[in-house]
């Protein structure tokens, strides 16, 4: 078995501007956003080991927050989970994989998640 070392931002609360329905095109939705990042990993991790061996988690924060344009309309979920995934991508080499979950919160009705998950491997 392979170690692997997966940084995760979860359960992110961000307004976009998305949908394909009339009522949702003119105002941002909420949608909650988890994303994990896996990365190559060092060989050892000690207490003095730099933050370079490893990634800052708060770049996964702002690649689901303040990395997504506030003025461009994401028709489906499905390409603001690919503009997350091609930020985290080109911000480090270190990241081989990506994975995105995307629930909609303004579509539940009873507290279900209705979304989306997509994984990307770097090629």
């Amino acid at each position: 078995m392979t170690d692997t070392l997966w940084l995760e931002v979860s359960g992110l609360t961000v307004d976009v501007l998305t949908g394909i329905y009339s009522e949702e095109t003119h105002l941002p939705q909420p949608l909650r956003i988890s994303v994990r990042a896996k990365l190559a990993m060092a060989d050892h991790y000690d207490p003095t080991t730099p933050l370079s061996r490893s990634k800052n988690y708060m770049h996964l924060k702002f690649a689901a927050t303040e990395g997504i344009p506030k003025d461009v309309h994401f028709v489906l979920i499905e390409s603001v989970a690919d503009h997350i995934i091609d930020t985290l991508f080109l911000q480090d080499e270190k990241v081989e994989e990506v994975e995105v979950k995307i629930v909609k919160l303004a579509i539940a009705e009873d507290g279900e998640e209705i979304g989306i998950t997509m994984r990307r491997a770097r090629k």
